[in-house]
């Protein structure tokens, strides 16, 4: 113990999925190319968005700020840990650690604020159609964002007040592949029952208020769906909020089973894949989920295609 109390860790061990060298290599492949995949479809439903005036709408520019975050919580996990995998030493920075620990709960809790956000966009659009351009003007758009970001800070800034200024003096290995904040606790040598009821909390809160309120909005949805006479009619309003649900199920379902548990136990390899569904797996789909179902976004792909490709390739392209 005394040993324990004067040795100050200055870098942690990332153990990551812990496979034979063959498992690892697929493993490595498979996440490059899902991150990859991921980057690629992100920055092209941004470009599009910004590029095409019929996208410039509340839908998509929450549908763009959604890409956004897709890349930016992808990157401050996914390289770290691709670079880890060939690596004799799988280390980590001190610092580096809680700044990644930081970002990824920032940035994941301001996604969450942004689905309830576009749940709101949808209740609109279908319960108050006459009212949506008044209402979801430009201004409370940029404010909802703000406010999602700003939301986010303060929902993850109790945990991490917490947690900074807990002593970590050894042992320094973290059963993850990126500091996640349930393994990163173990290796702290004081109490820490504060801190896990802090980050217990936060994200229930964080989660299951989120949850709530894309739960109110889509109830008014489907009664108003309902009343609606045609079948024709009651098909188009769903399609609008398919995408949107698809979404809302994969983060909420992995996210409620990661964080919002009182004991954690002993799971920490279902854990590691879970948040892989979360951090690559989700990323990487979200493009094709907002793309395909879409026809306005099905258009723009072929316009840009037709004009940009088409026009440097000189090949002639149907329209």
């Amino acid at each position: 113990m005394e040993h324990r109390n004067r040795t100050k860790v200055t870098e942690f061990i990332l153990l990551g999925f812990q496979n034979e060298k063959g498992v690892e290599i697929f493993l490595f492949v498979a996440f490059l190319l899902m991150y990859m995949t991921s980057l690629i479809g992100n920055t092209m439903i941004i470009l599009l968005v910004c590029v095409d005036y019929r996208l410039h709408s509340p839908m998509y520019f929450f549908v763009a700020n959604l890409s956004f975050l897709e890349v930016t919580i992808t990157s401050t996990v996914v390289p770290k840990m691709l670079a880890n995998t060939f690596s004799l030493r799988k280390v980590i920075s001190f610092s580096g650690c809680l700044t990644q620990s930081f970002f990824y709960f920032l940035l994941g809790s301001t996604e969450f604020f942004i689905l309830a956000v576009m749940s709101y966009d949808r209740y609109v659009a279908i319960c108050n159609p006459l009212r949506y351009t008044l209402i979801m003007n430009k201004q409370t758009c940029i404010l909802l964002l703000l406010g999602s970001y700003v939301g986010a800070f303060f929902s993850i800034f109790p945990s991490s007040i917490l947690t900074a200024p807990l002593p970590f003096c050894g042992p320094n290995v973290i059963n993850h592949f990126f500091c996640d904040s349930a393994p990163v606790l173990k290796l702290v040598c004081a109490d820490i029952s504060l801190a896990e009821l802090a980050d217990f909390i936060s994200s229930a809160v964080l989660l299951l208020g989120s949850l709530l309120l894309t739960g109110v909005s889509y109830t008014y949805i489907v009664i108003t769906i309902l009343r609606i006479p045609s079948v024709k009619g009651r098909q188009k309003a769903f399609s609008t909020c398919f995408s949107h649900i698809t979404v809302v199920t994969l983060y909420y379902g992995s996210s409620i089973f990661i964080y919002v548990r009182p004991k954690k136990g002993n799971i920490m390899d279902v854990n590691k894949f879970a948040t892989v569904l979360n951090t690559i797996v989700t990323p990487m789909l979200n493009p094709f989920i907002y793309s395909l179902r879409n026809e306005k976004v099905k258009e723009s792909l072929r316009d840009v295609f037709n004009k940009y490709v088409c026009r440097i390739t000189n090949l002639r392209c149907e329209k």
